[in-house]
């Protein structure tokens, strides 16, 4: 019997409005503004795409987004 994988990241999450194409500024407004205004979730959110991501595009800036997103949350505190 043949068990059937179960993958960790969920299919048809919640919509970021992150495009790599746009400018970082665009960016990162757009991630934080997806997710109500909480930097630390838009930073994992980023964090996830990079890490599921298969362009090498994409996964730098969504890397490099989620650690600008990261260091802004850590100043707050």
């Amino acid at each position: 019997m043949v068990k059937k994988v179960k993958k960790w990241y969920p299919q048809g999450g919640r919509s970021l409005g992150w495009h790599k194409d746009d400018s970082q500024t665009t960016r990162l407004r757009n991630a934080v503004k997806a997710r109500r205004g909480n930097e630390l979730k838009a930073a994992r959110g980023l964090q996830a795409l990079s890490n599921v991501t298969v362009d090498a595009e994409t996964k730098r800036k969504a890397k490099a987004d989620a650690k600008i997103l990261y260091a802004r949350h850590r100043k707050q505190k």
